[in-house]
């Protein structure tokens, strides 16, 4: 079930706190917990749910989850952090959702599993399209494109709220960019979330203009602005 408002009671939206309602939902299975603080395996994702409320225990719960001196993802977290607590990354978002992609599957797109992680890591490491870690693979369905079987692009699924799928670690080696790798994976990996009768939405920077526009000529739209924060717990912390 969706999470209330504090301040009005009305049901958010799934999207407005994507990574609490993977984790409480679809995704229970990664989850770590301490009290209203959840987070993923730390070998599948960095990111981490707080609830839309955060108050003086889930900051506590979250110092002793983490440990002191950890640097913890706050993704979407707008509220002023606590005294002590270190922001090491802050960097504005957007959020966009399906609204007329050109969902199709592709032919030359293979399914990317456990046999693969090792590839789809070296990739990541060379187009550093965000965190990928040796168990993301698990979190959903990961397509790739190979030449001379060597893995030069993929795609895939990361959060998964209720009703929607986030597609992520869109990437291509930079010897083969400019073929429009990167368009047909969304697409693909797009198709299979429709198939389940979810909606595809992604994350990206509000500064990278060009994602933007690209994103946007596939069918997607700015639902709403974000915020990619990252914090550091403090050394000698209450909880």
């Amino acid at each position: 079930m969706p999470h209330a408002s504090v301040r009005t009671g009305i049901p958010a939206h799934p999207l407005d706190n994507p990574a609490y309602d993977s984790l409480t939902g679809a995704h229970a299975r990664f989850a770590e917990g301490r009290g209203r603080v959840l987070r993923y395996q730390t070998d599948v994702s960095p990111w981490l749910g707080l609830p839309a409320d955060p108050n003086a225990t889930d900051w506590a719960d979250l110092a002793a989850l983490a440990g002191p001196g950890v640097e913890v993802a706050l993704p979407g977290v707008r509220v002023a952090l606590p005294e002590g607590w270190e922001v090491t990354f802050d960097m504005e978002g957007v959020q966009l959702v399906d609204e007329a992609v050109d969902a199709r599957p592709d032919e030359e797109a293979v399914r990317l599993g456990a046999d693969d992680v090792t590839e789809m890591l070296a990739l990541v490491e060379r187009t550093r399209p965000g965190p990928f870690l040796p168990r993301t693979v698990e979190l959903g369905t990961y397509l790739g494109i190979r030449r001379g079987g060597e893995l030069i692009a993929m795609a895939g699924e990361r959060l998964h709220p209720p009703g929607w799928t986030e597609i992520s670690a869109v990437c291509t080696d930079a010897a083969f960019r400019g073929q429009g790798l990167g368009s047909r994976l969304v697409r693909a990996v797009a198709a299979g979330i429709r198939e389940r009768g979810e909606t595809p939405f992604l994350h990206t920077a509000a500064a990278n203009t060009g994602a933007i526009s690209l994103y946007e000529s596939l069918g997607f739209r700015i639902r709403r602005t974000t915020r990619f924060l990252a914090a550091r717990v403090p050394e000698h912390s209450a909880g």
